[in-house]
């Protein structure tokens, strides 16, 4: 059983200080994650905590924004390879920000929590946003050499909580599940006709586009929905003429997937414009989502494209089997299988009205469950509760204040 209800945070008291909480990230680069920690700066109350974020690589993107909010962006210039005098930049930037409360995320922060208790940050939070992460490298190991020193972990999913209690041997009092939330009013479904986006022609012919978004790596395996999208159209059926492919991202992979097109004969049918700023707007052309990547850590992307009006294709792993129900508002399938992707992406093409009735569901089941405002709740639940313990929570004496 997680930590106590959200719902039990209480309001500031008058006069109680504001307190700087110290965000670790590896860059601000257009990450979903990255997004997620905007939104929740966005949405919580700016009386209570204010923020500094601290990039462990450069940081590109959204600092006007940030900085125009209050937010201190620093980059730690962290080097490729080894690179020692990382850890002693990261305790200059603690020191001298002194913040109150240090939130990493995943296992590149993980360092941040050693050099945050050596710098005197006494409140400490740890974020998992994907099991691939999580698990890889031996990242369980690492995690549980630290897990002294974390006040407590937050999982996006119950697999990932589960995860935390089970492998790493996290206190479930000290666990918090806390599901991403989106912004239902920037990301809505299109009122009319789709937008004629991408180069001539790729909108005609009442175009149904399959879409996807986020960084193009081989983790992500949008190679595996091209090759599912040049069965589709390769395939006589009088529907997929209409068949178009909207991948909007960047990375290593996008080269070897325009080059499969291409060299298909499919590259007027397809559109990979790399990373984009408009991408509600894009995800307004798109008639079906379809999320190929083997983990769960890109829920972001599919509940951008759920708020959008959008039935949802994805990998059938445990963080996205929480967010698509197969049959309701979307159709879930096994990892890395051109052939059983291509049959579900063919069912929507086939039968639209399947593919609106699942996009409707999958709106409300955003407005009603993954909204801004329940997320910055629950974070700001967690942060009261270490805030006014008074003492290390990560110190066995202090158990009790978390039990339920």
């Amino acid at each position: 059983m997680g930590a106590q209800h959200p719902a039990s945070a209480a309001l500031s008291a008058p006069g109680e200080r504001t307190r700087l909480v110290a965000h670790f990230v590896d860059g601000l680069d257009g990450a979903q994650l990255d997004g997620a920690l905007l939104n929740l700066i966005r949405h919580l109350p700016a009386g209570r905590y204010r923020h500094a974020i601290v990039c462990l690589r450069e940081r590109s993107e959204y600092v006007g924004e940030l900085r125009a909010r209050g937010v201190d962006v620093v980059s730690l210039h962290r080097r490729e390879g080894r690179d020692p005098l990382l850890w002693l930049r990261m305790y200059r930037a603690l020191r001298a920000l002194q913040p109150d409360l240090v939130h990493t995320r995943n296992r590149s922060g993980l360092p941040a929590q050693l050099v945050a208790a050596l710098a005197g940050v006494r409140l400490r939070v740890h974020a998992e946003h994907g099991r691939e992460d999580a698990a890889g490298q031996g990242g369980w190991i690492l995690r549980r050499l630290l897990r002294p020193l974390i006040g407590h972990f937050i999982a996006v999913s119950s697999d990932l909580e589960q995860w935390l209690i089970d492998a790493v041997g996290a206190e479930p009092a000290r666990v918090s599940q806390i599901a991403n939330g989106v912004d239902s009013v920037q990301f809505h479904p299109r009122l009319g006709p789709a937008a004629a986006v991408g180069p001539p022609g790729f909108m005609q012919d009442g175009a149904f586009v399959i879409g996807s978004s986020g960084r193009m790596t081989d983790a992500a395996s949008h190679v595996t929905l091209v090759e599912a999208f040049l069965r589709l159209v390769a395939s006589p059926h009088p529907a997929h003429a209409r068949l178009r492919l909207l991948i909007v991202g960047d990375g290593p992979a996008r080269q070897e997937c325009q080059s499969l097109l291409n060299r298909a004969g499919a590259g007027a049918r397809a559109w990979l414009p790399g990373a984009r700023s408009d991408l509600p707007q894009l995800l307004r052309a798109m008639d079906l989502f379809v999320l190929p990547a083997p983990s769960e850590d890109r829920t972001n992307a599919i509940l951008q494209a759920m708020a959008s009006g959008l039935p949802v294709v994805a990998s059938a792993v445990a963080g996205n089997a929480e967010l698509v129900h197969a049959g309701f508002t979307g159709i879930l399938v096994p990892p890395l299988s051109p052939e059983l992707l291509a049959a579900a992406i063919a069912d929507y093409c086939r039968i639209p009205d399947m593919a609106a009735r699942h996009g409707a569901r999958a709106r409300s089941q955003v407005i009603a469950r993954h909204s801004m405002p329940a997320m910055a709740r629950d974070y700001l639940a967690v942060y009261d509760t270490l805030a006014r313990g008074g003492a290390d929570p990560a110190r066995s004496d202090d158990r009790s204040r978390w039990d339920t």
